[in-house]
């Protein structure tokens, strides 16, 4: 079954009913298909779209299923993905499924899809500003939040962010323009290997009709080396046809495009992403003015180096979603002198090269969560002489005492900065709930004297 139009009357089993489970199974009861849902905890499988039957907790397809459509979290590990992938059914993802029904519509949008180890969500919030800024219909969606089955039937062009998980499962899609914005070992409990990660993230330049690739990242510049029709960003002045930054302005060629001091949030790394966008836009035919006014006009999401607070000359970032070193690193990278409260869950991912890099900007370093003795460590070795304050394990209030701590060790001109550089679910139930417990320690601290325009933290 290669499209969509062969899905009425099908037997279709839908993997997860989760936000895109939903919206997936809603979709296919519309194409006219037999839905069933299978979700491991019972109680997911209410409120399901009207004529969606449901099984719990299902390890192999039933009998006559005809395909299986699987939300990202599904590991293709999972003994329902590979009973049904010995039975010879089709598995596929949600994205998979949103690209074949666009090419069944009238007028099928137009796709830029953004991946990468990082910044892929602040990428695709500036792209859709651009995009709009330019008076295009257009949405961000995919791993941001809306899922693109949703997306597909609702908007003229879409800004797809693809994680990793939801590369695996797709095989067909086509993109008007893709970048890799990036390319750093993550997720390998999902994918087994550094190799298969990146052979995922690779499929999105598959067809694509412009393969947008960071110059300055070499895993992303070799995997745009096969794409006929590429072109390079990089934090440097770029060559004639790459995009760039001469004179404090992003440009492409000749063409000035927007200040890099506009761009918002702050740091090297999101003057990169804002370069993406920019590529991705010019490819769908947005002006040069209509970058600088969607880049102005961009609000940067929660829990992304996002200023929480300034009192007495120290400010308060937050920038829990930088979940790894690779993240934290270019969050540290924007700040001259930063107090910075580290830990987590690192999955064995090593950190002396972090470390070793932010050496000359740190004032003091803050330790939580259950892999503190690696960030130790690393600094004991590299920055003897930077104050290092560890929060005990048993801590009832670990984001509270943090604060405390970094507060202590601040001063006039430092910036404390949430940069955990490991995964959060040690003492959060995510990023988010860290993000926000920090915001709430700093606001309490302060006695509440927050930023004028700074939001709280909000979920994601």
């Amino acid at each position: 079954m290669n499209a969509v139009t062969g899905v009425a009357g099908r037997r279709v089993l839908v993997a997860g009913a989760g936000v895109t489970g939903r919206s997936v199974a809603e979709a296919l009861l519309a194409m006219g298909a037999h839905v069933t849902v299978t979700d491991a905890a019972a109680g997911r499988l209410t409120d399901l779209p009207a004529g969606a039957a449901t099984l719990a907790g299902l390890t192999e397809p039933p009998a006559g299923t005809d395909l299986v459509v699987t939300s990202p979290g599904w590991p293709p590990t999972s003994p329902l993905l590979v009973a049904a992938a010995h039975a010879g059914i089709e598995v596929i993802g949600e994205v998979e499924l949103a690209w074949r029904l666009s090419r069944t519509l009238d007028e099928p949008p137009v796709w830029l899809a953004v991946t990468g180890t990082d910044g892929k969500t602040t990428t695709v919030g500036m792209l859709e500003s651009v995009l709009r800024a330019a008076g295009l219909d257009a949405v961000a969606c995919g791993n941001v939040g809306l899922p693109v089955i949703d997306a597909v039937r609702t908007h003229k062009v879409l800004a797809v962010e693809l994680s990793s998980y939801q590369l695996y499962w797709q095989s067909s899609m086509r993109a008007a323009a893709a970048a890799v914005l990036n390319i750093a070992e993550d997720h390998l409990e999902w994918h087994g290997s550094t190799a298969a990660y990146v052979e995922a993230k690779a499929r999105i330049y598959t067809g694509a009709g412009l393969a947008v690739y960071n110059a300055d990242d070499p895993e992303s510049t070799r995997l745009a080396a096969g794409s006929p029709n590429r072109v390079g960003f990089t934090l440097a002045e770029p060559r004639p046809t790459q995009y760039g930054v001469a004179g404090g302005w992003l440009v492409h060629g000749d063409l000035r495009l927007a200040p890099a001091a506009e761009v918002r949030p702050a740091g090297p790394h999101n003057v990169a992403n804002a370069l993406a966008a920019a590529a991705l836009a010019r490819a769908a035919g947005v002006p040069a003015e209509a970058v600088r006014a969607g880049l102005l006009a961009f609000e940067p999401p929660a829990h992304r180096v996002e200023l929480i607070a300034e009192s007495g000359g120290v400010r308060w970032v937050n920038d829990s979603k930088a979940t790894n070193t690779h993240a934290a690193l270019g969050s540290l990278g924007a700040f001259e002198h930063v107090v910075w409260i580290a830990g987590g869950l690192l999955h064995g991912a090593p950190v002396d090269a972090l470390v070793a890099e932010v050496v000359p900007r740190l004032r003091g370093v803050v330790l939580l969560g259950a892999d503190q003795d690696a960030f130790a460590a690393a600094l004991a070795r590299h920055a003897p002489d930077v104050p290092v304050h560890r929060v005990p394990s048993g801590d009832d209030e670990p984001m509270i005492s943090a604060v405390r701590a970094a507060s202590a060790m601040a001063g006039h001109g430092d910036v404390v900065l949430l940069a955990p550089a490991a995964k959060s679910h040690d003492l959060f139930a995510s990023y988010i709930h860290r993000g926000t417990a920090f915001t709430e320690a700093v606001r309490a601290l302060l006695g509440a004297v927050a930023v004028p325009g700074a939001e709280p933290g909000q979920p994601g």
